[in-house]
């Protein structure tokens, strides 16, 4: 089970290939989109071009949706396989996420006081003040 086919002695790759064989998109059709909206740099060049070839040693820096990755390319990849098997094909150096507060399910129910929609208790106590008033 730990067949490491992936290793291929090719010198240089299409960067949208890799990024697919890589598994850091799901079609190659996505990451020439990503290539051609300027979301990939090789060595600190933006790559424009689906056509570009990467060779082992190189740093990418691929920008997505939700997350930006920096990967330097071990090799070139010969087809889509598992994630084992993609994971051969580089070395991840994307700095951790920031760590935020995560709330409670109780903490992210209760609101502060005056914002949103006023509650019934709340009308009530309008409606108290605008009789008062009257």
């Amino acid at each position: 089970m730990t067949d490491e086919k992936q290793p291929f002695s090719g010198s240089r790759q299409r960067i949208d290939k890799w990024l697919f064989f890589a598994r850091m998109v799901k079609s190659r059709s996505l990451a020439q989109f990503y290539v051609q909206n300027g979301s990939v740099r090789v060595n600190g060049e933006r790559i424009t071009q689906s056509s570009f070839g990467v060779k082992a040693g190189d740093r990418i820096e691929l920008s997505l949706e939700r997350r930006d990755i920096v990967l330097i390319v071990r090799s070139a990849g010969e087809r889509r396989g598992p994630f084992e098997e993609a994971r051969l094909l580089y070395e991840d150096l994307t700095p951790p996420p920031d760590e935020t507060k995560r709330l409670t399910p109780f903490e992210q129910a209760l609101r502060s006081p005056g914002s949103g929609r006023p509650t019934k208790r709340d009308r009530r106590a309008i409606d108290r003040l605008i009789a008062d008033d009257d």
